[in-house]
């Protein structure tokens, strides 16, 4: 039987999907694949981050959003699952070694953090977050979400 171990250090949940030994972990079922899983995290958590351990982009993505005001989940992902991420470009063009770090909000994969960045550069995120329901109203923006731009 396959079984899930969690291990909580720095507001990064560890999901550990091999079957250890001896181990008094959750139970999972162990006929969801690692696809499944994943888009279940993704689907079950408004702003999701993949990771690789001690992945120093991610711990970027994590500041950047916890300034905004949102505090994402965090998976780190072993090589061999990373590759069960979904692809970032509408294509399918991205490598899944790419993906991670990759950051996901309301189901739709973002990207890295180049991608995360520039939305938040561009006056994106905000607005894609206060929709997502994960940030309410934010000053410096007006009633539809757009950025106050004093003259």
């Amino acid at each position: 039987m396959q079984r899930l171990r969690r291990r909580c250090s720095n507001d990064v949940v560890r999901l550990d999907l091999t079957t250890p030994p001896n181990s008094s972990s959750l139970s999972i079922d162990g006929a969801e694949s690692t696809e499944t899983r994943i888009q279940r995290l993704i689907s079950e958590h408004p702003v999701i981050i993949f990771s690789r351990s001690s992945c120093c982009m991610c711990h970027v993505m994590k500041k950047l959003l916890a300034t905004i005001g949102v505090h994402p989940t965090v998976i780190e992902l072993d090589d061999h699952e990373i590759s069960a991420l979904p692809p970032a470009a509408e294509d399918g063009s991205s490598s899944p070694s790419s993906l991670a770090p990759a950051v996901f909000i309301g189901g739709t994969c973002v990207g890295g953090l180049e991608s995360l960045v520039a939305l938040h550069l561009s006056g994106h995120l905000v607005p894609k977050l206060v929709e997502v329901g994960v940030l309410a109203f934010s000053p410096g923006y007006d009633n539809n979400n757009n950025p106050i731009i004093s003259s």
